[in-house]
């Protein structure tokens, strides 16, 4: 076959030539020479390292003292733009860590020097909860992070209802702060269409412009990081086009799906200012790529990071240092290539995966994943982003534990119902008819701001007749914090928070080999193979966890004595066990010993998976025996209590 050699002028970027050979087009992109460094478009970074990366490795869990090494590394490596706080990493400091959040902002704002930007995240109108906010707390919420030491606040709903980013946009910037507005990404289940193209983020965007919400920059946000290239690529194109000259407009995604380097590029050639990095071992997996990566593969282009990369990669080495006794979730580490059909962001999934194995049912994890698309398809479409990821996951945790759409989640049921804005598409009709009957609401097309401004139990006045109830102090910050952590804020602030960070304990790790060995010496085994009824079981004990047949239940054992009562005289036939459907842990005690309950009646309260589950009496009668107290973790099927 004869070959043409026929060239014509490139087509696009100064760079490309395209060279027509027998019918076939080929582009390729010279590798800039010398003199074309002096043009290379040096992207810029945010690095999300210690607030995302913290989110989507260890569920937000890390002490503020373990990693303060690391942000000085990192300053010194020249990385002055850090993600400090907000979005899970301020209700996980309450909830977990046992510290306040403005004392870490604080301490971040110290380490990192007078002139850095620090970035934090805000929800529109929920501000850094799950639950939506009156208009006063989302000021407060501003005014409170500039004093506390931030630049910038990203700021987005995972609606994508504008009505949202009106209000808390500015405030935003009424407090002095940088305001970065966002349009929320994340590709739809293979199957469904109606929303999450390229058109309906331009609508967003156009709205914002309609608002005239007061911004600094635009950011696209991809927390599931399912978002294609090529849609990347067209949405900030499309972007650039209708904004100002010279707008900034930043490109958020995480590595879940594998494709975060092609998302950055493909966001880089639309136009995109900046990108999202982290920094090991906070990268890759469910966080953002690593900024040594995307060093990488901005190698030979057009583009580079302007970084020292060896001084990168010192801080690096400090901060895997900083991390080594931390619990690393497998599931952090990893592509998960069933995130398109169940679009989780990475966030949201080792915060689940880390609450699982704090009840102690993590096998459960591959159903309720698989069964987040069915969730999605019929809620509207909301971003998967929280809190709506979190709305997806409590209602496909509820479909697994208790039966497809058994039982409604009060959020995805508040959600579907419209108590948190417009979804992109009306949810599904009979799901929003089991949320009505369930939920015991109406729907409703009321501001979010209009609803809340209008509850009693919302808003500055009504928290600060909480904290004087519990005799606290009512000062602006202790205010916040019980409006955005309510309960667990107020335990906080009466120094009764509990600590739930994963760490490896390398004593206990001592003394359980040393007690395995013991065992295998003395010739008792941990593991039994149980024939019950003809069929074989395998058992495992270890510690106060049984294994049964791949299944974990937390137990307790202890010597019976020969006085021990039967347990036919322990419970007596004319007495009712209350027993927990779930595993959970105790929230809140609503009856008490000597009460009397109705069928259905409330008696007390589990948590889990960042719900409260009531446990309802099964039947009219009195209750004889509370067999738990506040904080107790429970199996599912545990006694609870007892009537008669």
């Amino acid at each position: 076959m004869e070959m043409s050699s026929e060239f014509h002028p490139p087509a696009g970027r100064a760079g490309d030539f395209v060279l027509v050979n027998a019918g076939v087009v080929f582009n390729q992109i010279l590798k800039p020479n010398r003199s074309s460094r002096l043009s290379m478009k040096k992207i810029r970074f945010m690095c999300t390292a210690f607030r995302d990366g913290f989110q989507s490795v260890y569920g937000a869990r890390v002490f503020t003292k373990d990693f303060l090494p690391a942000v000085e590394a990192a300053r010194d490596a020249g990385i002055d733009w850090l993600e400090a706080g907000g979005g899970a990493r301020f209700q996980s400091l309450y909830f977990y860590c046992n510290e306040d959040a403005f004392d870490m902002m604080d301490a971040f704002r110290a380490t990192a020097g007078p002139d850095a930007n620090l970035q934090t995240l805000a929800r529109g109108v929920n501000v850094v909860g799950l639950d939506s906010q009156s208009s006063d707390i989302v000021k407060l919420h501003a005014d409170l992070f500039k004093k506390h030491g931030m630049t910038t606040i990203r700021n987005f709903d995972a609606l994508n209802d504008v009505n949202n980013l009106v209000y808390s946009g500015q405030c935003i910037v009424d407090a002095g702060l940088k305001h970065q507005v966002c349009v929320t990404l994340m590709e739809l289940p293979p199957g469904c269409t109606g929303a999450h193209d390229a058109a309906f983020y331009a609508s967003t965007l156009q709205q914002i412009l309609d608002a005239e919400i007061p911004f600094d920059a635009v950011c696209f946000k991809d927390a599931s990081g399912t978002a294609v290239p090529s849609k990347v690529y067209e949405t900030i194109r499309a972007a650039r086009k209708m904004l100002p000259a010279g707008t900034f407009i930043h490109f958020h995604t995480h590595e879940t799906a594998g494709v975060s380097v092609l998302a950055n590029k493909a966001a880089i050639d639309a136009g995109a200012d900046a990108i999202d990095l982290s920094m090991a071992p906070c990268s890759g997996g469910t966080c953002q790529p690593d900024i040594l990566v995307m060093w990488h593969a901005l190698r030979g282009t057009e583009y580079e990071l302007d970084i020292d990369v060896e001084k990168v990669r010192e801080a690096e080495e400090v901060f895997k240092d900083c991390m080594k006794d931390y619990f690393l979730p497998p599931e952090a580490t990893a592509v998960e290539p069933l995130i398109p059909w169940s679009p989780m962001p990475g966030g949201a999934l080792t915060a689940n995966t880390q609450m699982l194995r704090d009840n102690g049912i993590m096998e459960k994890y591959p159903e309720i994943i698989l069964a987040m698309g069915d969730v999605v398809r019929k809620g509207g479409y909301g971003t998967s982003v929280t809190p709506v990821s979190q709305f997806y996951f409590q209602q496909a945790f509820n479909n697994v534990m208790f039966g497809p759409w058994k039982k409604i989640a009060e959020p995805y049921g508040k959600m579907v119902l419209g108590y948190f804005g417009k979804t992109p598409v009306p949810p599904d009709a009979d799901v929003i008819e089991l949320a009505k009957s369930q939920l015991k609401l109406e729907p409703t097309d009321r501001p979010v701001l209009e609803l809340n401004d209008a509850d009693p139990t919302k808003g500055i006045e009504a928290t600060k007749k909480v904290l004087k109830a519990e005799g606290l102090p009512t000062t602006d910050e202790n205010i916040f914090i019980a409006a955005a952590c309510k309960e667990k804020g107020i335990k906080f602030l009466k120094g009764e928070a509990e600590i739930g960070v994963r760490k490896i304990d390398k004593s206990v790790e001592k003394e359980a080999a040393s007690a395995a060995e013991s065992a295998r010496s003395a010739d008792t085994p941990a593991e039994y193979t149980v024939t019950v009824n003809g069929k074989e079981v395998f058992m495992a004990f270890e510690g106060n966890t049984a294994t049964v047949d791949g299944k974990v239940y937390r137990v307790e054992m202890r010597p019976r004595s020969s006085g021990s009562a039967s347990p036919a005289s322990e419970t007596p036939s004319a007495k009712i066990d209350v027993t927990a459907q779930m595993p959970g842990a105790v929230f809140k005690l609503v009856a008490n010993v000597g009460d009397q309950v109705r069928d259905g009646d409330t008696i007390l309260i589990l948590e889990a998976m960042k719900m409260e589950i009531e446990i309802a009496s099964p039947a009219d009668g009195m209750i004889d025996e509370i067999c738990v107290k506040v904080g107790d973790q429970v199996a599912g099927g545990q006694l609870l209590a007892r009537l008669k």
